[in-house]
This record gives C-alpha cells, structure tokens and sequence, in this order.
C-alpha cells in the first residue's frame, strides 16, 4: 500500500502538467469556443433572463394576442397574448434542468456499469447484452415508448431519457476500461497489492474522463432535443408548463399569422444544440490522441 502512496505522489506532477497543457489546446481550439460562447449565452438567458421580464409567462392578455415583434413586446405574443420571450426564458430554464439531470444520471450510471463491465469480465457479457437491447431501439422511439408508459411529465422525461442514453454512455466507458486496464501501471498498482476499488477510481476512471466528457457533452444536446421532441409530442412538460417543444407545439397551428412562435424557439434549440456539438467536437480534437497525431 505504501509502494502505491508513492507512485500516486511521483505521479501527480506530470498529470498537472499534462492538465495545463490540455487547458492550452482548448483554448486554441475554435469549435470548443465558439460552442462555449454559444451555450454561455443560454445559460445566461435561463438564468438571469426571467429576472429582467416583468410579465409572468403564463399571463393572459387577449387584446394583445398575435403581436408581431416590437419593443413593447421583443418576440412578440401568442394567441392568448401571453409574452413569448418570457415563455421561451423560462422554458430554457425546463429544459437544460432536464438536460443537466440526464447528463448527472449518465455520468453516475453510465461510469458504474461500463467500469464493472470493462474492469469485471464475467459482468461484461450481461451488462453489455442488455445494453445492445436497448440500444436496438431508435433513441427517440425508445424515449417515446417508456415516456408514453409512465404518463406525461418533466421527471418522465429524464427517465425516458436516462434510459436511452446510459447504454451508449456506458459502452463508451467501458471501452476505455478495457484499454487501460491492462497498461503496465495497472499491473504495477496490482502488483503492490492494490484493492480493486482503488485500481479502478484512481488509476483507471481518471484516465478515461476525456472520452466520457466528450460523451457527455453530446449527451446534454441530445437530451435536450429529443425532450423538444418529447414536449411536442405532448409526452414531457405538461401544456400548461413553458417548455421549447410546447412552444413549438402550440405555435405550429398558427404559422401563417405568426410564424414567430414557432421560429423563436426553434431557434432557441438549434442555437443550444450547435453550442453544445461544438463543445463537444472541440473537446474530441483536444483530448483524443490520434486527433493529435493527425494535427501534428
């Protein structure tokens, strides 16, 4: 044990090193920034937005019905006159909480099975057979079957999500288990009479953050867009409740007349769903070693 106290010492400096080195390289990347400029800014409007609107998103003012963009009313109002900036601020705020809940439940998840299944051989043919199964299913068929099952609701909705996207979390986890695990400082921390938990928290999982960042990266967009989807559907958020996907829903009727009310939020996703993929595309040329092999 003291043999493994040392190593782990001897080796915190160079993994300093290397963390200053990977801040570097994303900064220099210019997908990574333009993408965190781009969910920063939603972050910011979900946040701070509502506070700087003085009509609540759910007020009625039927005279004021169908008003186009103007600056009395920024994005204009719904066919109930109801303020569709306020609605789309406050549905920013429904819908990256479910995406953020999505993301925590597959990073819990998701590391715990693909670690057993990469570090444990014997659970790697289970885990991964039921994994397939669920990944046999269309990502959004499969969120629409369980969503449809459960009843429609927010915590539906990061079930249904939860549940699609663990399995493709977990298979990229233990992908990376299965690399690292049999690298010479894994036997040598084995060697010195390492326990298995110690093995695999701090000398395996470390190491495969990068690919299970990335991972979650992309997860947080898809959970985002497929709980649209979920709304629209009338399977996430109920009617009564700001969401994009109802926005988009409840505007799709009235097009022609204001086309507003569906462009707005569709524009709020697409801007959230782009920030993110670019995120994410950053992320995998930065931290992925044969994108730096290419570039080099």
């Amino acid at each position: 044990m003291a043999d493994t106290l040392v190593m782990e010492r001897a080796a915190r400096p160079a993994r300093l090193a290397r963390m200053g080195a990977g801040l570097r390289r994303i900064g220099k990347s210019r997908a990574f920034v333009i993408g965190a400029v781009l969910f920063a800014f939603i972050c910011l409007a979900a946040t701070i937005g509502p506070l700087f609107t003085s009509v609540s998103p759910n007020a009625l003012a039927i005279r004021s019905r169908f008003q186009p963009p103007s600056m009395e009313f920024w994005l204009g109002t719904d066919n109930l006159g109801r303020s569709v900036l306020s609605r789309v601020l406050w549905g920013a705020r429904l819908s990256l909480g479910i995406g953020f809940a999505v993301v925590l439940i597959n990073a819990a998840f998701g590391v715990l099975l693909g670690a057993l299944a990469g570090y444990y051989r014997k659970l790697d043919n289970i885990l991964m057979r039921v994994a397939d199964a669920l990944m046999a299913f269309p990502a959004v068929l499969l969120a629409i079957g369980i969503a449809s099952a459960l009843g429609p609701s927010a915590v539906t909705a990061i079930v249904a999500l939860s549940v699609v996207y663990v399995p493709r979390t977990a298979r990229v986890v233990r992908a990376s288990v299965l690399v690292v695990r049999e690298l010479d400082y894994v036997h040598a921390a084995r060697a010195c009479g390492a326990t298995d938990r110690r093995i695999v928290m701090k000398h395996i999982l470390p190491n495969c953050m990068a690919p299970l960042i990335v991972q979650l990266s992309f997860v947080f967009a898809y959970a985002i867009l497929s709980e649209a989807v979920l709304s629209f559907l009338g399977l996430g958020a109920p009617p009564t409740v700001p969401s994009w996907g109802v926005l988009i829903s409840e505007g799709r009727a009235y097009m022609r007349e204001a086309a507003w009310l569906t462009i707005v939020p569709g524009a709020a996703i697409a801007i959230t769903v782009l920030g993110l993929n670019l995120l994410g595309d950053g992320l995998r040329d930065v931290l992925d070693p044969r994108m730096k092999v290419e570039q080099g």
